[in-house]
This record gives C-alpha cells, sequence and structure tokens, in this order.
C-alpha cells in the first residue's frame, strides 16, 4: 500500500480538482432550477442537467489524468465508456449528492468522489457546496477537512450523542418498522438530524460532528467516499449485523466505534431490510 501512495495522492489532487470544477458550477445553478426540467429517475429520486453535467464535468478531468481507469458513476452519461470489466482502478462517483436538497437550494448538497485499487478503497474526496468545506482521505492517512487534520467524536454513551440518517423515499414496504427504530434513536441520544446528503452525513461522522449515521437503500456512489473518510477518521462502518459491506451500502451504519453496539442493537429490527 504504502507503495502505492504517490499514486493515491495524484488521484486525489485530481479528484479534488475535479470536485472543485463541478462545485463551482453545480452552486452557480442553485435555485435557478426550472422545476419543469427536473426528471424523475424513480420514486422521488430526481435528476437535473446539473448532475449530468457535473458528471461529465468530473469524468472529464479523471480520464484526462487516468485513461485506463474504470468509472462507476451514478447517471452514467458515459461512464461504461472504455471502461475493463474488471478494472484495477475504479472511481465511484456521486456528482451531486442531495440533488432534492440543491434543487430547492438547501444545504447539503455534495459531490462525492471515491478510488476503489483492486479491493481496496483507498481514497474519498466530499465537497460540502454551500458549506464550502472539502473533506479528503487517503488510505492510511487520516481524514482531513479543509487541510486540516480531523477525526471522528470521543462521545462513548448514545445517550450523548447526536446521530443522523436518512428517511426511506424510494419504497414505503417497511415505513413502520423504520419508524420504530427511529423512535428508539429519539428516545436514546440527544437527537436525530435528516441533512439529505449521506455523503456530507458520513464526512460529519469522520470529523466529529455526528456520533453515528445510520441509513438504508442507498447505493455505491453514495457511500464509496464518505466510508474511506470514516475509516480515516477512527470511526467504524458496517452492516446492521455488524459486518463491515461498505461498497453496496444498502445497510449502512457509520459511528465513532465507541457507540456502535448501541447502534447495531437499535437498528437489529431491521436486519433483514434492504431499501
Amino acid at each position: 500500500m504504502a507503495d502505492d501512495f504517490p499514486l493515491y495522492e495524484k488521484a486525489c489532487n485530481v479528484a479534488v480538482r475535479a470536485a472543485r470544477k463541478a462545485g463551482k458550477m453545480i452552486r452557480s445553478a442553485a435555485g435557478t432550477i426550472d422545476p419543469e426540467s427536473i426528471r424523475e429517475k424513480g420514486i422521488h429520486d430526481l435528476v437535473t442537467h446539473v448532475d449530468l453535467e457535473a458528471e461529465r464535468i468530473i469524468l472529464r478531468d479523471i480520464r484526462d489524468e487516468f485513461p485506463r481507469h474504470g468509472f462507476l458513476a451514478e447517471e452514467d452519461t458515459d461512464a461504461g465508456q472504455d471502461t475493463p470489466a474488471d478494472p484495477e482502478y475504479l472511481w465511484i462517483i456521486d456528482p451531486l449528492d442531495g440533488t432534492t436538497n440543491f434543487t430547492r437550494d438547501v444545504p447539503p448538497y455534495a459531490v462525492s468522489i471515491a478510488l476503489r485499487h483492486e479491493e481496496n478503497l483507498v481514497l474519498g474526496v466530499v465537497l460540502d457546496i454551500p458549506g464550502d468545506d472539502l473533506y479528503t482521505a487517503i488510505s492510511g492517512q487520516g481524514v482531513f477537512v479543509n487541510g486540516k487534520i480531523a477525526g471522528v467524536s470521543k462521545t462513548i454513551r448514545l445517550a450523548d450523542g447526536l446521530v443522523g440518517t436518512g428517511f426511506p423515499y424510494r419504497s414505503f414496504d417497511h415505513i413502520d418498522l423504520y419508524l420504530s427504530v427511529l423512535r428508539r434513536f429519539m428516545q436514546t441520544t440527544r437527537g436525530v438530524r435528516r441533512p439529505g446528503s449521506a455523503a456530507v452525513d458520513l464526512a460529519w461522522v469522520a470529523t466529529g460532528r455526528f456520533d453515528g449515521f445510520f441509513e438504508t437503500g442507498l447505493k455505491p456512489w453514495d457511500v464509496a467516499a464518505g466510508f474511506v473518510l470514516v475509516r480515516e477518521g477512527g470511526g467504524r462502518v458496517s452492516d446492521y449485523s455488524g459486518n463491515l459491506n461498505p461498497i453496496l451500502g444498502e445497510q449502512i451504519i457509520a459511528s465513532n466505534g465507541l457507540v456502535h453496539e448501541e447502534m447495531l442493537d437499535i437498528v437489529s429490527p431491521m436486519r433483514d431490510v434492504y431499501d
């Protein structure tokens, strides 16, 4: 891993430049979106021309530097173009995480970029656009916010904790079960928040704003960069059974590590829920 650090460092610089460029375009468009131009990919799953253009910007900038790498991107504008079937390096990209927030210019919304090398996630970059906060992490190097080293909180008890979540929005088959779990978190913690961007939620766990985060029904591009941030910040990420399963995102708990077991106990009724 150490031998690969120069490549990871270069990749991080490229990802940051791409995120900044896309973020500038996204910010300039915030609050100007015509509601008639918003397309619904699925139930409450929106996409705008800004999502698509941001993805093109990011793909173009990264491909210029790493033409042989593979790409997995949310909007799939041309991510599969010339991508090897099983690439050694795979970029996982969400050009605009929190599109619904963005369409109303409600923070947060973010660019999320991760790099997987073979089977390991080695790089995470999340740019919180309204807050202009840049979160970066390279495997083994820690997590940084705007260039300053950071880390997870030291909260020992969930009773003293602040937890983030995402509400079910694609499928409502298990909403009563989810609400029962949410009720326990409300009763057990100092508060529960739902900002609306999983990438930012995970960045806030990684840097101590949140003590934990849980959600179901996410996709790899929602969580890949955030997983690296939390891990490098000293935290823990798992599914609802405690297994390390970061790339799927269908079930995810992220925490400072100290309150993880308490969170696993609360979400245990949802261990078989993936949407």
